[in-house]
This record gives structure tokens, C-alpha cells and sequence, in this order.
């Protein structure tokens, strides 16, 4: 056999994207592109966005991504079936895998087709490596039912088909600790976590925004800076918030798959950059540490003209806060903010910010103007020309793709069927508002109710993310019942060890 032999079957399937038409113009050209610089690259990852939303990725030499570029390459389903903790939550020896999908029958492989234009080089790696998402196939070319972004580039499509665009501003909030002792203090297994690693706090907190503690952890975090801004992220601002370590990074608008790709990108690489430095970067909701204070994923989101980039959210003068579009928009959002919440805040750790009475953190299915209380808040009102609407539920650990799908499909279902959302909220916390969901639990019961979601996503993915998420919260409650402690006001040993080290 010959190398080239070799090489294509190692990867999917010859002429995998060209058979299959799977790239547009755009496409084709950054691969022409991205051909020309691979000269100066010894390996690339090939990487995807699991259900959880976390990069998994095969790491291939150039030689071999030569190959892989246009025919794609085989990856093993288990990120398709694994809930957080490793379990097998979906029964893929059933009769199509258990959810209705035939190549999933057995464990049956699947194909990653490279996205040739969300190609960098990594800065931080000491080989020279490259970074690429690709979009996960079935072999018939068709786009796999459990794929994330295949869900998000599904909606992004359908508004450019009616002249629309996405438009979403990411504002995330993590924690940056320094690493001690041994960080795999406890080996994990298949539905066992690992030991989370062994941290202590880089500053005391408290002063929120301050100057001085941000600056002194700027040598630490000036590396990820730097990262960031050589993959072209467009870094906003970057602050102190209120928990020892809890950094605040924005980023400005973005197009709504761009924006996916970035939190992907942006969490993978703070981790890394900081690991390789002895610290730890956690995007867990609430860590179980002493004195930590919620982190949140804050999502600002508007609609633009396609064509001429116009935000269609902006109310005319005299108009009501937001434009006609935006009302019905705010109007889905709340109507489907129940089913919404487990794609929002998927982890057990996550609804820890919405039951303890943090008065930041929403509860209710309220929207205001200005209000930081509200679940949505509309920023910009009355004509500004930066109008939009901010979800501010999300936990930091969401699936990128998903949060931003079920935001959007939300908000258009509501512009479809011309949905009203009533008047602000005087107090954004009033026991008069429907309240979101306090548990997985509950996230789980309207979630798997929802019918709107259930034709989002796809019947498949659908119930394969109602299994994870089951699969979760069964393995907690053993815990529970097995005398773990627990108490309403206190992050549990379970829940450090599910998400911080993973997250």
C-alpha cells in the first residue's frame, strides 16, 4: 500500500467534502489558504464541541492534516454517550445506539470535517501546532443529529435565508486559582471523577473592580491575553469582579457561530496557557472553595439587517423600549425560558446561583431595563443604537453552541408568532413572576416537555441530552444517598470534583 493510500484511509473518506459539497466559496478559499501555512506547523488538532460543550480533539501530524483537510477524519463517539462524569448515559449497543441513529449502533465511528476558516496556530504550545473546528458527519455526508454546531449553523442559516444575522456579545466570568500539591491527588474512572486539583486563592476578593488586584494578577493572566489576541479573539475588557481570582472577560459582537467558536476557544485556551504555568482556570458556576461567589455567562444578543448590518432591535423614537422585532424576540426568550434553562445552566453546580438568594443572580421569568436582577435585560432602549437584550442566567460552562441555539430559535419563534412580553419589572424578583427553574431537576422536566426544543435540536439530540443530564443527577443523588453531605447553603465535595477540574 501505498503512503497516500495509507493516508486517506487513516483519515474519512476520500474526497469526503468535495463529494458532499460541504464547503461554500469562503471555505474553499480559506483551505487554499490554510494549505499554504502548513509548512510552518508540525501538528494540528482537529477538534469538535462535545454535548457538554467541552473541545475534544485528535492531535494529527501536517503531513497527515493534508489529508484530513478534505476528506475528514474518524473519531470514536464516547464524547456522544458520556455524561460529565464519564458514564455511559446512552446505550450505543442498542439498536441505533438507543436514540434513533444507526452509525452510532456499536460505537460506530463518525466524521470531523475541518471548518477551514477557524484555523490558527496556537501560540502557547512549544511545537508548533495548529487549532482547527471541524463539523461532525455521518458517512453519507449528512451532518450528525448530535452535533452542536450543526444545531447553531442550522439557525444562523435559516435567518440568512430571511436577510438576518445574529449578533451576540460574550461576557464571561471565571475563576483563576494558583495550583498546589499533587493535582491528580485521586484517580477517576468511568462515572467517577477524578480528585479536583489542590488550589488556593491568588488574592482575598472583595473589592470589586478593584485596580489593584487585577493588576496584581496581570503577570499571570497576561499570557492568556497575549494567547487571545494572537487567535484574533477581540478581547473587550477585562476586570476584577467580586470572588478572590473571578476575572471578567468581553468580547466584542460577534456573528452568532463566530461567537460559539470563541467561548470554545477562549475556555480551552485560558486553560491550557495557565495550567502550563501552575495555575488552574475554572468555569464552573460556584466552586467549593471558601469565600467564592458565583461566576455567570452573561449573553447580549440582537438581530441585524444581513446586508447593511443594521440592528433591528433599535425602537424608533417615541416607540416602545425596544423595535417592534425586538418586543416579539424578548417575547419568545420568556416564553420558552423554562425549557431554555438546561441549555442556559446545564450542571447541578450551575442553578446554585438561582435558589441561594444572590440578589444578581435572576429567579424569576421577568424582564426590566437596565435592571442587573432581571433574567432578561434590555440594554440601550428607547432608539440607542446599541439596543439589545442580555440573558443573564447562563453559567459559564455552557455548550457554546447550544446556549446560543436555543436563544435564538427562542427569540425567532417569538418574532413568527408575534409573541408580547408585558411590561418590565418593577422588581425583577417579585414572587408575582413565574419562577425559572432551582434544580436540574426541574431544568430537566420542562426541557423534556418542550416540543419547540425537541424540533431545534432534533429528536436525537434531543433525548441523548435528557439521557446525559439524567445520567448526571442519578449519579449525584447516589451520592446523596450513600451519605454524602449536604447542605442548601454549600457546594458539595460531588459537585467540586464533577466540575471543577472538567470545566
Amino acid at each position: 500500500m501505498n503512503s497516500d493510500s495509507y493516508l486517506a484511509q487513516a483519515a474519512g473518506q476520500t474526497d469526503f467534502v468535495a463529494r458532499h459539497g460541504l464547503w461554500d466559496d469562503e471555505q474553499k478559499a480559506a483551505a487554499t489558504e490554510v494549505e499554504a501555512r502548513l509548512d510552518s506547523v508540525d501538528f494540528v488538532r482537529v477538534v469538535y464541541g462535545d454535548p457538554h460543550g467541552i473541545a475534544r480533539s485528535k492531535t494529527v501530524s501536517t503531513e497527515v492534516f493534508r489529508t484530513v483537510l478534505r476528506n475528514g477524519m474518524d473519531f470514536s463517539p464516547g464524547p456522544f454517550v458520556f455524561d460529565t462524569g464519564h458514564a455511559v448515559a446512552v446505550d450505543f449497543f442498542a439498536e441505533g445506539g438507543g436514540i434513533g441513529i444507526p452509525e452510532l449502533t456499536g460505537a460506530g465511528d463518525f466524521i470531523v470535517v475541518p471548518d477551514p476558516r477557524t484555523f490558527r496556530v496556537l501560540p502557547h504550545t512549544g511545537r508548533p501546532t495548529g487549532w482547527v473546528i471541524g463539523d461532525e458527519h455521518l458517512r453519507d455526508g449528512s451532518p450528525h443529529p448530535l452535533s452542536g454546531r450543526a444545531v447553531l449553523k442550522r439557525q444562523c442559516d435559516q435567518l440568512a435565508a430571511r436577510g438576518l444575522s445574529y449578533v451576540v456579545g460574550l461576557e464571561v466570568e471565571w475563576y483563576l486559582t494558583k495550583k498546589t500539591g499533587d493535582p491528580l491527588a485521586r484517580p477517576g474512572g468511568f462515572g467517577v471523577q477524578g480528585g479536583p486539583p489542590a488550589v488556593e486563592h491568588v488574592n482575598g476578593g472583595y473589592q470589586f473592580n478593584s485596580d489593584s488586584l487585577l493588576d496584581a494578577v496581570m503577570p499571570v493572566i497576561d499570557p492568556v491575553i497575549d494567547a487571545l489576541l494572537a487567535l484574533g479573539l477581540p478581547i473587550r475588557t477585562v476586570e476584577h469582579e467580586s470572588g478572590p481570582g473571578q476575572l471578567e472577560f468581553t468580547f466584542s459582537p460577534m456573528d452568532g457561530l463566530d461567537a460559539a467558536d470563541a467561548m470554545l476557544l477562549f475556555r480551552t485556551v485560558t486553560k491550557q496557557v495557565l495550567a502550563r504555568g501552575g495555575h488552574h482556570a475554572s468555569f464552573m458556576a460556584l466552586p467549593g472553595l471558601p469565600g467564592f461567589d458565583p461566576s455567570g455567562w452573561h449573553l447580549h444578543q440582537s438581530l441585524a439587517d444581513r446586508a447593511t448590518g443594521r440592528n433591528l432591535f433599535v425602537a424608533e423614537p417615541g416607540a416602545d423600549v425596544l423595535s417592534e422585532l425586538g418586543m416579539a424576540y424578548l417575547g419568545g426568550l420568556l416564553e420558552h425560558a423554562p425549557a431554555a434553562s438546561l441549555l442556559c445552566v446545564p450542571t447541578i453546580n450551575g442553578y446554585r446561583r438561582m435558589r441561594t438568594g444572590f440578589s444578581l443572580s435572576p429567579d424569576r421569568i421577568a424582564w426590566s431595563t437596565e435592571n442587573r436582577g432581571a433574567f432578561l435585560r434590555v440594554l440601550g432602549a428607547n432608539g440607542d443604537p446599541g439596543s439589545h437584550v442580555e440573558n443573564r442566567i447562563g453559567e459559564p460552562s455552557a455548550n457554546p453552541y447550544l446556549y446560543l441555539a436555543s436563544q435564538v430559535s427562542a427569540g425567532v419563534d417569538g418574532v413568527d408568532n408575534q409573541l408580547k412580553p408585558g411590561p418590565p419589572a418593577g422588581d425583577p424578583h417579585s414572587p408575582e413572576a413565574l419562577p425559572l427553574p432551582t434544580t436540574l431537576v426541574e431544568a430537566l422536566e420542562g426541557f423534556t416537555a418542550s416540543d419547540h426544543y425537541r424540533v431545534t435540536l432534533g429528536g436525537a439530540l434531543h433525548e441523548a441530552l435528557r439521557l446525559m443530564k439524567t445520567s448526571e443527577q442519578a449519579r449525584y443523588d447516589e451520592w446523596r444517598t450513600g451519605g454524602g453531605a449536604v447542605r442548601d447553603d454549600e457546594v458539595t465535595e460531588w459537585e467540586h470534583s464533577e466540575y471543577f477540574a472538567t470545566y
